[in-house]
Formats: C-alpha cells, structure tokens, sequence
C-alpha cells in the first residue's frame, strides 16, 4: 500500500505531499508530541528544535519546528517523515516509515519502520499544531 501511495505521489504535479493518511485512525497530537520528544524513539530533536522543554538538548541541523504546521501541510509534513528522500535524495532526513533501498541499517531494524503508520499520523497531527503566533 505504502508503494501505490508514494507512486501517487509522483504523479499529477503533486510531488510535495503525501496527503492520504496511513491509517484509517486519526492521528493524536498528545501521542504526536510524545513520540517528537522521546529521543530514543524518534530522535527528532537531536536535529530539529522547537516548543519543548530542555532547549539546550535540541539540534539545529535540520529546520525549526516552531510554526511548521503554519509553514507546511499535513501531507507535507506526511511525505517528509515517511520519506523525505523523495523530495531531496541527499537530505540526511531518515525515512521513518520507508524500509526499502536503505543503506547502514542496523540488523535489528531491517525490513521494519522506524515508526508504525498510526505513530507517523500521531506526528503529523502534532507537528500540524505547531502554528506561527
């Protein structure tokens, strides 16, 4: 399914977005935010900053999140978590959903995603909330 999804994608000029959710259950942006901020789980804010506690533990190579639900769609921000590899093939953005033509996996994660599709929606449903004041 995650195939046909991503080949549509591709097609019809709409090459930024994901906009069909993976899972038929809404995302949750209390779980959302909760997956963003456990760094062992999804190890967002070794690269990204935002609204969270601990500001000094937050990274900066990747952008801001602040204001990311203003900046981006839910699709948007659907594609960039399953695989922003689509949008730019050198990003060093990891595919959290993508297990297919991945290099340096470690063995216990090969062929399983990074996050399950319900926790991908529970972060877009949280990243969607993070408007510009």
């Amino acid at each position: 399914m995650l195939a046909l999804l991503l080949a549509s994608v591709m097609l019809g000029g709409a090459t930024d977005a994901l906009d069909t959710p993976l899972t038929a259950a809404a995302g949750d942006a209390m779980r959302g935010r909760q997956i963003v901020e456990n760094r062992q789980l999804s190890a967002c804010l070794l690269c990204h900053s935002g609204p969270f506690p601990a500001p000094h533990l937050q990274g900066t190579i990747g952008p801001p999140l602040d204001g990311v639900g203003s900046r981006l769609s839910a699709g948007q921000i659907r594609l960039r978590l399953v695989d922003a590899g689509k949008l730019n093939p050198d990003t060093v953005m990891p595919p959290y959903y993508v297990t297919d033509g991945l290099n340096r996996v470690g063995h216990a994660w090969q062929g399983k995603p990074a996050l399950s599709a319900q926790q991908i929606e529970d972060v877009v449903a949280f990243l969607a909330t993070l408007r510009a004041p």
